[in-house]
């Protein structure tokens, strides 16, 4: 099968019972930045993210189709408890939760539950620029933290996690820039995906810097 056809696949076997199982899970946890949706998205970035390797033949379109979408479905559901960012660990359990009770065997998904516990570390500091399940995932969610919506979603997460509005803006944007660096470190010669997402990008920074400019105005907080 060619990739269309795996990611096809995938989507057939498991789409709808980690849709199911997210929606149980999440219940009615108030936090519209990390529900399904979110993870519906994570999902489209990592989709185009293949797609865009198989054009260049990079080696990563050999990734299981299947267990990344198992990743991008459940890697924030542990924000249903948690919403620090050891939120990972938590999704990991529910992944192996899932796992189980869909009969798998979980030494199969060592990967998946290591990318899910470990999707948040936005430090990168042992970046190596491959390519892998992991990477995938986290460049995927790092991209939905973009454009407009972006914007929406750092402001609840900030907020609900006590950041201060006078610093918000500043933590968003160092947050941000080390998550498109890392998203051009790997995808930055792909020229039509990197206009685009940092298009995307720019919009958040633009509106944050916008943000700073205005609290931090003695004028207009006299």
């Amino acid at each position: 099968m060619n990739l269309a056809e795996r990611i096809e696949s995938a989507e057939d076997k498991y789409r709808q019972i980690l849709e199911e199982y997210f929606i149980k899970k999440w219940g009615d946890t108030a936090l519209f930045s990390h529900d399904v949706t979110h993870h519906r998205r994570v999902w489209h970035y990592a989709k185009e993210l293949l797609s865009e390797a198989e054009k260049k033949e990079r080696p990563e379109i050999s990734l299981s189709p299947d267990k990344l979408l198992i990743a991008c479905y459940l890697h924030d559901l542990g924000m249903s408890v948690d919403i620090s960012e050891r939120h990972g660990i938590h999704s990991s359990n529910f992944c192996r939760e899932f796992i189980s009770i869909n009969g798998f065997s979980e030494s199969e998904f060592a990967e998946v539950l290591n990318a899910i516990e470990n999707h948040d570390n936005k430090e990168y500091a042992l970046k190596d620029n491959s390519v892998n399940l992991l990477s995938i995932l986290t460049i995927a969610d790092d991209l939905d933290a973009f454009g407009h919506i972006g914007i929406l979603r750092y402001l609840e997460i900030y907020l609900k996690r006590g950041i201060d509005p006078s610093e918000i803006g500043y933590r968003i944007r160092d947050n941000a820039s080390k998550r498109f660096g890392n998203f051009r470190s790997v995808f930055g010669s792909d020229e039509v995906l990197f206009q685009k997402q940092y298009s995307r990008f720019m919009i958040l920074d633009d509106f944050f810097k916008d943000y700073n400019q205005e609290i931090g105005d003695p004028s207009l907080n006299a």
